[in-house]
């Protein structure tokens, strides 16, 4: 096998499970865990690389001062405990890279940092600064304020949408499974799989959730997920657990490589397709469909028949068929209640009764994205 997309990748993004920082439940952040990943990451550095770690953890951190024995259901609470943990996780890597004379700096971002375009571009520009500097930055959610990403959120994906905002050329997911398997690895005759050069190819595998720990939020199923969207982008991901990760970056078989993309999407629809959060729908005829997906034009007033939702020109909204099946997502040229009165009609007649700036496309194709 040919891991030349691994070790040749000179931007990493390295990201580590809670399970793989603080252990059972209730445990004390680990801290020979962390000693080994700055060990990791100095070597890559040595080599060349620039490196960005998005850390889990807070939450998992925080459990054992509080004298919880498992991660808490309750918004409140995990708040509490991601606000305690967060201080001991940063302490514990600013003295763990200070080992390797390697500077460490602690970035917290909640998913609006990267839904919205604004705040998304300030954070590319504050991380590609760090890096400059020669700084590693410790990316983690903000969980101590966040609320819809504790939830439902994972750093699985988080990870992957950093990957794009740097430009890595290699995201790396450090779990406490070693690989991805054909089968739940705790079944009898499951074998892991080392190399996926494309996610169809592993349809048909049961993917488990988090670990058995009881600390973590994702599972394999969110980290497929990070790779389908990694890979989409001509990034490609290695799934391999901490005490392997050193060797398969400079290319032992161990763990799993999902391979890059050749035929990459940009990171602006990515960025659309993965990151933004629409804030309505138009409902479209079934030509409209057909025009969009098959032919690849833009989204027309006369193909829509409906508009859901309050939202202003350029957000995001959803594309959806006759069936209400979503199609596409798009950035919108109009607010949801310039539409109404648009629907059904040509942009030509659309000018001569309202004026020129209405003789335009509802989506663009430059800022739409099929699903």
């Amino acid at each position: 096998m040919n891991r030349s997309q691994i070790t040749s990748a000179k931007r990493i993004v390295l990201k580590i499970g809670s399970s793989s920082l603080t252990g059972n439940a209730g445990s004390q952040l680990d801290i020979t865990a962390v000693e080994k990943l700055a060990e990791v990451v100095a070597a890559a550095r040595s080599r060349g690389a620039e490196v960005v770690v998005v850390s889990s953890g807070a939450i998992a951190a925080g459990l054992g001062p509080l004298g919880l024995t498992s991660r808490p259901k309750d918004l409140a609470t995990q708040q509490a405990a991601a606000s305690v943990g967060q201080g001991l996780l940063i302490a514990q890597y600013t003295q763990s890279f200070a080992k390797h004379a390697i500077t460490a700096s602690q970035v917290l971002i909640t998913t609006q940092d990267i839904v919205r375009r604004s705040h998304y571009q300030n954070a590319q520009r504050t991380l590609y600064r760090l890096l400059a500097l020669g700084v590693v930055p410790v990316i983690n959610e903000n969980d101590s304020v966040g609320t819809q990403e504790i939830r439902f959120g994972d750093n699985d994906r988080l990870a992957a949408l950093v990957a794009l905002l740097v430009a890595a050329d290699l995201l790396v997911l450090i779990s406490d499974i070693d690989a991805l398997y054909d089968a739940p690895p705790t079944h009898a005759g499951a074998t892991a799989i080392h190399e996926v050069a494309n996610i169809s190819d592993i349809e048909g595998i049961t993917l488990g959730g988090a670990g058995s720990s009881g600390v973590g939020s994702g599972g394999m199923v969110t980290k497929v997920d990070a790779a389908r969207i990694a890979t989409s982008a001509g990034i490609p991901m290695l799934l391999t657990s901490l005490a392997d990760v050193d060797k398969a970056l400079v290319g032992a078989e161990l763990g799993t490589c999902f391979l890059a993309h050749e035929s990459k999407t940009t990171s602006r629809l990515l960025w659309l397709a993965h990151a933004t959060t629409t804030q309505g729908s138009l409902v479209l005829d079934a030509g409209a469909v057909t025009a969009v997906l098959e032919r690849g034009t833009s989204l027309l007033p006369a193909g829509v028949t409906a508009v859901e939702g309050d939202f202003k020109a350029g957000d995001a909204v959803e594309l959806v068929g006759p069936d209400l099946k979503v199609i596409a997502r798009g950035l919108v040229a109009f607010d949801s209640d310039e539409i109404p009165v648009m629907l059904g009609r040509s942009t030509k007649e659309l000018a001569i009764a309202m004026g020129p700036e209405f003789e335009r496309e509802l989506v663009h194709r430059d800022d739409l994205v099929l699903l």
